[in-house]
């Protein structure tokens, strides 16, 4: 390798306490230009606040960080950002209701003369960066009709659009396709050329070791490895982050189905401009059977969710929860049928952010808590703190707001709030989105003690590994339908071939 990259900021002796949890523990880390700064760590290590103190969010307790070589103090993330410091956070920060270019350009719009918004300026400049991240996206889209791959695309447009010396990518290909994630690395290649030094976080640990140039490992708030890249392999991150190279997720034991818990018969959810978005889904989950649904973005797999939970008033088809006939026509009716629906947006659908943790968890089993005219609060906090011990949740009090939580213990919440109401079959999209491996380990170890006691379990997925190692059948989705049915232990090529049934060999991803 040539002379190391020079260092554009560093942080030494980082402290950050928040109430009842220091975050940061005497952290001392560097950033170098012009190469990809991975950062891994369980969920709850201390990644994201790092990232909130570089780039103006949070402040730090105790300690100082340097940029090329002198001490600087971040008012704001407006002041980071003057500092050439950019941010893409893993939830998506963008405005729904505002089109593409608005977004990528909000607080920082082109003017003519001083007067008003050049949209023309904005428009141009939006399709320039959308040609630079492949993407066929036209800039007056409002933001809300886009996948969430394409919200974040957006995101990581608006970042790079704002010229960044620095720029952090928090979990930046967590919604992204496989085509999507090559052109975003491509984006990033160029960036690194241009001397741009880049933070990047994520779980998916094949993708650190294939764009990353240093690595910092943290661990409990304190940095347990610090290196360049060269030589890293994945059990050196797996025991630099939780000491143990537990990767896969066995069975312990030979699984054994009861009868038919839920069966879906001709589902079918007309797409706006003809065609459909499902497409004739038809399926079926024993009790203690996990069923995994795999396939690219777009292949209708959450609309399909979303249809058995009543979410589509237009969808048509037949469910069946034990041979009975599901007639209800609400939520509310299909939960207490006995299902429950764990959401891919815990953020957004899944938590009310403010509540407790406590609360979020009774929140769709309160009548289980209801005594006449009143709640029996300390039968609620009791089976709270009971699901918290079950679910290994690490809460310093039930009483803080779910938000106070890391992304893996907030998913956690979600499962103990649908376990709460007593549910038959357990509807999962994207279990493990956006935590880290330690975290996706519980989770899965957690949907086998379930499927273990008679609980049928129905999961979507984009991660391979995940599905051929947690699933005792894998249904494969593309184009809103059905498109393959593989026992466990299915072969690799097999599943993903059955992605693109229709693809013809010369297609463009």
């Amino acid at each position: 390798m040539s002379a190391e990259p020079p260092i554009g900021l560093s942080i030494r002796g980082g402290v950050k306490v928040y109430p009842g949890t220091r975050a940061l523990k005497g952290v001392d880390f560097d950033l170098r230009m012009g190469a990809v700064n991975v950062l891994v760590g369980e969920n709850g290590a201390g990644k994201s606040t790092l990232m909130k103190v570089i780039a103006g969010v949070e402040d730090l307790t105790e300690g100082r960080i340097e940029m090329d070589g002198r001490e600087v103090r971040f008012r704001d993330k407006a002041d980071a950002v003057k500092h050439g410091i950019g941010i893409v956070f893993q939830e998506l920060n963008l405005f729904p209701n505002l089109t593409v270019a608005e977004n990528i350009f909000i607080g920082r719009e082109p003017v003519r003369g001083g007067i008003d918004i050049d949209r023309e300026a904005q428009r141009r400049e939006t399709r320039a960066l959308m040609q630079r991240l492949e993407q066929d996206i036209d800039p007056d889209t409002p933001l809300g009709l886009l996948r969430i791959g394409q919200q974040q695309i957006v995101e990581i447009a608006k970042a790079v659009a704002q010229d960044a010396r620095i720029l952090i990518l928090d979990e930046p290909t967590s919604a992204l396709s496989a085509h999507e994630v090559e052109v975003l690395f491509r984006v990033i290649a160029e960036l690194k050329s241009q001397g741009v030094g880049i933070v990047y976080i994520s779980h998916r640990l094949e993708e650190l070791i294939r764009v990353g140039d240093y690595i910092t490992v943290l661990r409990d708030g304190t940095i347990t490895g610090a290196r360049s890249m060269e030589g890293v392999d994945i059990p050196w991150i797996v025991r630099a982050m939780i000491g143990d190279s537990s990767k896969d997720f066995p069975r312990t034991e030979a699984p054994a189905f009861g009868a038919e818990v839920f069966r879906a018969e001709e589902i079918t959810l007309p797409r706006e401009g003809g065609g459909y978005t499902v497409d004739h889904v038809s399926l079926s989950v024993r009790a203690g059977e996990i069923v995994g649904l795999y396939g690219l973005m777009g292949a209708g797999r959450t609309e399909f969710l979303e249809c058995i939970m009543a979410q589509h008033p237009h969808a048509t088809g037949r469910f069946f929860v034990e041979g009975k006939p599901l007639t209800e026509r609400d939520v509310a009716g299909r939960i207490d049928r006995g299902i429950a629906l764990i959401p891919e947006d815990r953020k957004r659908d899944g938590l009310v952010q403010i509540m407790a943790i406590r609360e979020n968890l009774t929140l769709s089993a309160l009548k289980r808590f209801t005594r006449a005219f009143h709640l029996d609060l300390s039968a609620e906090a009791t089976t709270a703190m009971d699901f918290v011990k079950r679910l290994t949740i690490k809460v310093a009090s039930p009483e803080n707001p779910v938000s106070s939580l890391s992304g893996g213990n907030q998913q956690k919440v979600v499962i103990g709030k649908a376990l709460m109401t007593g549910p038959k079959i357990l509807l999962m999209d994207e279990p493990s989105r956006g935590i880290d491996i330690g975290a996706k380990a519980e989770v899965f170890r957690t949907m086998r003690r379930l499927a273990s006691e008679g609980l049928g379990i129905l999961f979507v997925t984009s991660d391979l590994d995940e599905v051929l190692a947690l699933s005792d059948r894998i249904l494969v989705m593309a184009n809103g339908r059905v498109t393959g049915d593989f026992p466990a232990g299915a072969d690799a090529a097999a599943v993903i071939s059955a992605t693109a049934p229709t693809a013809s060999k010369g297609a463009a991803a």
